[in-house]
């Protein structure tokens, strides 16, 4: 039987790590909060003292954390999963880090010899227990296949971007679109409101209309409502990914005056609320003049 370890047991994380039991593989987890795993403990899965203990004789080791520096410190910190791997065996990052990050991992894990594969991914937390995310991958092609049993559990959808760091390039972009339809919503939405408009009309041509897309049909009528129970994706997380992907794109481009804006917007976000959800940016925005 494979052994997978699977570190971070967020929103994203819980549900993928119990793709792993569900698909038979000895499964061992780690989270900061041991209370996170308990419904996972009681399927089988072994709760690990630290990352370096979950990845002891794993075949995968997979990880979902927030941020480069929780990653940094889940691969590479005191008790760090990479100082237990065995060569060989690979490390999967389905986080949503910088560029630099995953190409800096990439060299430090190599270097130790284990295989990195770049894998964030893309879907809501429903997803993620049911096994239907995007995962956006990049990996030498050969590493790729050898890797796609560890893949397999949590979807059948695996777009190959191409070397290490690509996948993490677009996933980057895609959080950044979604950052700027969001931060353009909430703004839309205002206005509506001050205008006085039916916002029950308002709410259905948003959801049917030309500009209607994934993000646009989910906010929008929560918007609207000022419902976020439930929440997500939180207005932090969205900042930092826009974050890491206007880095990149100033690195690359002469200007990016659309993804700066959507960035200050989000600044304000996770300063007025952090935790809660990304759309909850509405009431920022929707105070009359």
């Amino acid at each position: 039987m494979s052994k997978v370890a699977f570190i971070g047991l967020g929103r994203m994380g819980h549900g993928m790590a119990g793709r792993y039991l569900d698909a038979g593989f000895d499964v061992a987890v780690w989270n900061r909060s041991k209370a996170k795993a308990d419904d996972l403990i009681a399927r089988g899965a072994r709760f690990a003292r630290s990352p370096a203990d979950a990845a002891g004789g794993a075949d995968a080791v997979v990880t979902m954390v927030a941020d480069d520096e929780a990653s940094r410190s889940v691969w590479l910190g005191n008790d760090g999963a990479a100082a237990n791997m065995k060569p060989g065996s690979f490390a999967i990052e389905c986080s949503t880090v910088s560029h630099q990050h995953a190409l800096d991992m990439a060299r430090e894990l190599r270097g130790r010899g284990l295989v990195y594969i770049d894998c964030p991914v893309t879907g809501l937390p429903e997803a993620a227990a049911a096994g239907k995310l995007t995962l956006l991958v990049g990996a030498d092609a050969a590493d790729l296949e050898k890797a796609r049993i560890y893949l397999a559990p949590l979807s059948t959808t695996v777009r190959h971007f191409g070397a290490v760091g690509s996948g993490t390039v677009f996933k980057l972009i895609n959080n950044l679109i979604g950052a700027v339809q969001i931060a353009s919503l909430a703004e839309g939405v205002a206005i509506a409101e001050q205008a006085g408009l039916d916002m029950k009309l308002v709410a259905e041509a948003l959801a049917t209309g030309a500009v209607a897309s994934p993000q646009v049909i989910r906010h929008s009528r929560r918007m609207i409502a000022r419902d976020f129970s439930g929440a997500s994706f939180t207005a932090a997380l969205r900042h930092k990914d826009a974050a890491y992907a206007v880095a990149l794109a100033e690195s690359l481009l002469p200007g990016v005056p659309v993804s700066r804006a959507a960035l200050a917007a989000y600044d304000r976000a996770k300063a007025h609320a952090p935790d809660e959800d990304e759309g909850s940016m509405i009431a920022i925005v929707s105070q009359p003049k």
